[in-house]
């Protein structure tokens, strides 16, 4: 199983166990929103533009409302864990589309549930989201106010903002991903730069 659909089965298998009410790390979301979203994302790319086009945005939260709203939990849930009726998800596009996508919304379900700890992710998970971050990490961090650059400890460094002054975010792949996709309350990463360069990065938008 490639870590896309295993990311997959695991945030079905903790919807499930967790329900639809739970808080997620996504702003006004609790676990039924995460659940539509990504099935609108997964089945119905005539909506899921809004997700990253603002003037659309309002007919995608009209489309995932009515997803949310029309499903009993598990078949809302079914339809996450089954993914787009395409085989997609059985093509290498599924790794490249879908692995850090559903590696980031597990989080946020897992992370906002009371005394949350980290996962421990396997090496292999850890190395392909570093490389993940190492590119669309650039994109991520567009807006930071200063230079940004990465490092995971037996991973690597990278710069992915050339600017003037810049601090390092150090910290484990995974940590480093949910960083940048706009997680900063829950990533467990250090900085290091002056102390101004540091507060103007942790005020700056991330993420899409």
């Amino acid at each position: 199983m490639s870590y896309a659909q295993a990311e997959r089965q695991g945030l079905s298998d903790d919807l499930l166990r967790l329900g639809p009410e739970v808080e997620t790390l996504c702003e006004g979301w609790k676990a039924a929103d995460l659940a539509a979203h990504l099935v609108v994302r997964d089945r119905r790319p005539d909506a899921a533009a809004g997700i990253l086009i603002g003037p659309l945005a309002e007919r995608t939260a009209r489309i995932q409302a009515a997803e949310r709203d029309r499903w009993s939990w598990p078949e809302l849930v079914e339809r996450v864990r089954t993914g787009p009726p395409f085989p997609v998800r059985l093509t290498a596009v599924d790794s490249m589309v879908n692995t850090v996508e559903y590696f980031v919304h597990h989080e946020d379900l897992l992370r906002a549930q009371p005394a949350a700890l980290p996962r421990k992710l396997d090496p292999d998970l850890e190395t392909l989201l570093w490389n993940r971050a190492k590119v669309q990490g650039r994109m991520l961090v567009r807006k930071a106010a200063v230079g940004v650059s990465l490092a995971a400890p037996g991973y690597g460094e990278a710069t992915i903002r050339r600017r003037t002054p810049s601090v390092t975010v150090t910290g484990a792949p995974g940590e480093l991903v949910l960083w940048m996709f706009g997680r900063q309350r829950a990533a467990e990463v250090t900085f290091a730069g002056d102390e101004l360069s540091i507060e103007r990065l942790k005020q700056s938008h991330l993420g899409l």
